[in-house]
């Protein structure tokens, strides 16, 4: 671990080294990169230093220990103890932020809800679904913004899909990526019954251009009149975009702005991270990343978390973890749930690396 360690401090100061050149801004991508792994470097290196400065304290409160005099042992000691319990401390955290970094943990997102098992019900949970991750997205500092929607008339949504842009929005959100299931008594039921109905959470993280190679001749681009719940600008103009991928089969609607050009370029954004997502996967199916197996088929007995309102609660069922603040997580508090879901993910990886 040292080793890596000492390996990361002299790179650190490489960096740093070239972006203090005068020309560093003449190559603005080089820059741009080169400034993403100083930031990425300098927890661990801050860290690293940290620990260092503790062991110099234990040695020198060793020291004192076995040469002072009675004063400075009695002192001696608890400096002793103090250091002891740092280093122990970041010892531990020098061994999380080493663990293997996911290479898409810093990039945007693309978020697709799709209402499942469950009819007018899973839409007006889906509806809730986005509502919840916009306000999340707001308590973070990110910005969120709708690509496309297909409203009911009672208000829910039987799919939505937007972009979150933000610094790791896709580290903390990609824990959400599968079957939401909601329990409760719909308005509509007479006779009070509890109702199971699921929604579909695909996570994406945005591809940039140059991950994902698309050749014109692959696309077929289609104009369309913007449909949906009111407005004085819908069905006036064919300012709507659907793009199909030919080889592929994929197709990507975007509806939202009334600029034919701005939705060509979020279509196309989607249409890229739903490649890319599919690339990977077939690189790699461990990883398991492409949107049938991260929201499963949408089946009730298939769910990653449970919102049971008659109780107020909600349960994620891969760490086991049960909350009863149901209104705060639908408000956006989602940090309480996605922090133990970082944290066992840490967990495993930790235990994975000491079996290897």
């Amino acid at each position: 671990m040292f080793e890596q360690l000492e390996d990361t401090c002299s790179r650190y100061t490489e960096i740093a080294a070239r972006l203090s050149q005068p020309d560093a801004l003449a190559d603005r991508a080089a820059y741009a990169k080169l400034m993403r792994e100083h930031k990425q470097l300098t927890p661990l290196v801050e860290a690293y230093h940290a620990y260092q400065q503790a062991t110099a304290d234990e040695m020198e409160a060793r020291e004192l220990l076995e040469n002072g005099d009675a004063d400075l042992r009695a002192l001696a000691a608890e400096e002793l103890a103090d250091a002891r319990a740092e280093k122990e401390r970041l010892e531990q955290k020098l061994h999380l932020l080493l663990l293997p970094r996911d290479p898409n943990d810093e990039k945007n997102v693309i978020i697709e809800i799709r209402a499942g098992a469950g009819g007018e019900e899973a839409a007006l949970f889906a509806a809730e679904l986005f509502r919840m991750y916009s306000m999340y997205a707001e308590r973070r500092g990110w910005k969120a913004e709708t690509l496309n929607m297909n409203e009911t008339e009672l208000g829910g949504m039987k799919e939505i899909s937007c972009m979150v842009e933000g610094e790791g929005a896709y580290s903390r959100l990609k824990f959400e990526s599968g079957v939401h299931r909601v329990q409760r008594v719909p308005e509509t039921e007479a006779g009070g019954r509890i109702h199971t109905s699921t929604v579909t959470v695909a996570v994406l993280p945005e591809a940039e251009d140059v991950e994902v190679d698309i050749a014109p001749e692959d696309l077929r681009i289609d104009t369309f009149r913007s449909s949906g719940a009111g407005g004085q600008h819908i069905n006036k103009t064919e300012s709507a975009i659907r793009i199909t991928h030919l080889p592929t089969g994929l197709v990507v609607e975007c509806q939202d702005e009334r600029s034919q050009h701005k939705n060509r370029d979020r279509a196309m954004k989607v249409l890229r991270s739903r490649l890319l997502d599919r690339a990977q996967s077939a690189q790699d199916e461990e990883i398991a990343t492409t949107r049938r197996t991260q929201v499963g088929t949408g089946d009730r007995s298939e769910r990653i978390r449970t919102y049971n309102f008659p109780q107020g609660r909600v349960t994620d069922h891969r760490i086991g973890l049960t909350l009863y603040h149901l209104d705060a997580v639908l408000s956006g508090n989602l940090d309480e749930v996605i922090d133990p879901l970082i944290t066992a993910d840490q967990a495993e990886k930790l235990k994975a690396g000491e079996a290897v």
